[in-house]
């Protein structure tokens, strides 16, 4: 039995909304098992072929709202996959959940490992954990692998496409390749100033003792600034950014459609997140804060995605509320709210720091900006060629240790190639949002003058944008400001500090 285009709509926003609220308490560590699979059961007769076929039939037959039904065939689509999937990723998930790992004879969950990375002191106790982290990960790795290879032939004979970079590339309307060959320009056009940063922040962070080329265990405790947690400290961070949205107009802490969750619990996932489960009225933000600069570049990142999604448009059918065709657009209103933390007058107005010591402040968040957005041109690079020979995936490894060492100047193990990968080439939607968060950053400048980040006409733009819910592509924002969406001129003159 199948059901018109409107109807699937409706039961597919309910699917969506209980799928959602299980892998939230899941990611949370609410619950420690994963029971997505008895959810996609139960929505079994919207994830068919037949209503995949009636959904593309409505798609072709009607021009004015085809980009809607488009998402809906595409949701359909993906919800067939889960289904096919669906008990085996729940397997990977609890056996994940279930993971141990052990330093100087203490047992924890992998997650709180991972979490512990952050925190820990000791140069070696890093590496070493480190270690444990990535060898209890890699058992995995045939069941990931096995896993992309059946997606990747459900994909393949759902859409008719089957070359998974057309797939990609046709999905968010952009050409992967020239993407990649510009955000690689722009790495390289960053190359002395981000190797001054990184070897001065090194040295600060990690000590004189540190290897020349750290391995990727001590990222999560740079990206902390663990040495400067004294003065980032994790009973501030909520406090400090809510005051910041509140100067943009955004009330966080009264806005009940936005659920914080800050809470510390063992399997948490230490990668903060928001979970639209039924915007604009449901929408979680999750961090696990652990002290340090990093706790509010999190929850002001993942704050710019919570506002988005509360603040689109409640009269939107639900496809431009929930569905989109890549996740490019919700990143610039991330990568642009996080970058308050960039701004010299951010740190001595919330910090009380003079301006030498802030504007060595904003000088880290460069480094860290500038790590990020090298890893991820990297990661795409790796990634072109991890799906353009999928049938030897395993035969990439080495490109991802050689490709993201390099760039980034720490060492990735190749063992870590598959659980450094997220789905659909989500390194092109972050590399997309980076170049255009900068030009709004550059707009806005232009518009308001030095104190955007504190203005309410900034917040009075988002708002604007915001209310449009998923419906504009990254490239369509790009137009609005008169912007060519592949000119990474002023991110890169941000990175290499020419607007110091």
């Amino acid at each position: 039995m199948t059901i018109l285009p409107d109807d699937f709509e409706t039961r597919l926003a309910r699917y969506l909304y209980e799928s959602a609220e299980e892998g939230r308490a899941v990611r949370v560590g609410e619950k420690e098992m994963s029971e997505q699979a008895a959810i996609v059961a139960r929505y079994a007769d919207l994830f068919t072929r037949e209503q995949h076929a009636v959904l593309q039939q409505a798609e072709t037959q009607n021009g004015e709202d085809q980009e809607r039904l488009f998402r809906l065939r595409e949701a359909c689509e993906g919800g067939i996959i889960v289904a096919e999937l669906a008990e085996r990723v729940d397997a990977l998930e609890n056996a994940i959940l279930a993971c141990r790992v052990e330093l100087e004879g203490e047992e924890m969950p992998l997650r709180a490992a991972q979490a512990r990375l952050a925190v820990l002191d000791g140069y070696a106790d890093r590496d070493k954990l480190g270690a444990a982290v990535i060898a209890a990960s890699a058992t995995f790795n045939d069941e990931r692998l096995g896993l992309l290879r059946a997606g990747e032939a459900l994909e393949a004979d759902l859409s008719g496409e089957p070359d998974p970079v057309s797939r990609s590339a046709s999905l968010k309307q952009i050409d992967l390749d020239e993407l990649a060959r510009a955000v690689e320009r722009a790495s390289a056009d960053v190359d002395a100033a981000y190797a001054d940063l990184r070897d001065r922040w090194l040295e600060r962070i990690l000590g004189p003792e540190r290897e020349q080329v750290p391995q990727s265990a001590h990222v999560a405790y740079v990206r902390r600034m663990s040495p400067l947690a004294s003065t980032y400290t994790k009973e501030r961070s909520v406090p400090v950014c809510l005051e910041t949205l509140t100067e943009l107009g955004f009330d966080l802490a009264s806005d009940g459609r936005i659920r914080l969750d800050l809470d510390d619990r063992p399997q948490k996932s230490p990668r903060a997140c928001v979970i639209a489960s039924d915007p604009p009225s449901v929408v979680h933000l999750i961090t696990r804060a652990q002290g340090g600069l990093a706790d509010y570049q999190a929850f002001l990142h993942e704050a710019g995605h919570a506002l988005h999604y509360a603040g689109c448009d409640p009269s939107l059918p639900y496809a431009f509320r929930r569905l989109s065709r890549d996740h490019a657009l919700t990143e610039i209103y991330s990568f642009l709210v996080e970058s308050l933390t960039h701004e010299p007058g951010w740190h001595g107005r919330y910090f009380r720091l003079s301006g030498g010591h802030a504007r060595d402040r904003a000088e880290a968040t460069r480094f860290l900006d500038a790590f990020l957005f090298r890893r991820y041109a990297a990661k795409l690079h790796y990634e072109l060629l991890f799906w353009k020979d999928f049938a030897n995936a395993e035969g990439h490894a080495d490109d991802y240790q050689r490709l993201v060492s390099e760039a980034s100047g720490f060492h990735y193990p190749r063992e870590n190639y598959l659980a450094d990968m997220d789905d659909g080439f989500y390194s092109a939607d972050y590399l997309r949002a980076w170049i255009r968060a900068a030009q709004v950053r550059a707009y806005l400048r232009a518009k308001l003058g030095e104190s955007w980040w504190e203005s309410p006409e900034t917040g009075a733009f988002l708002r604007g944008l915001f209310a449009e819910g998923t419906r504009p592509s990254s490239e369509e924002v790009a137009a609005r400001i008169g912007a060519d969406p592949l000119d990474a001129g002023p991110l890169v003159a941000e990175l290499t500090g020419a607007n110091a």
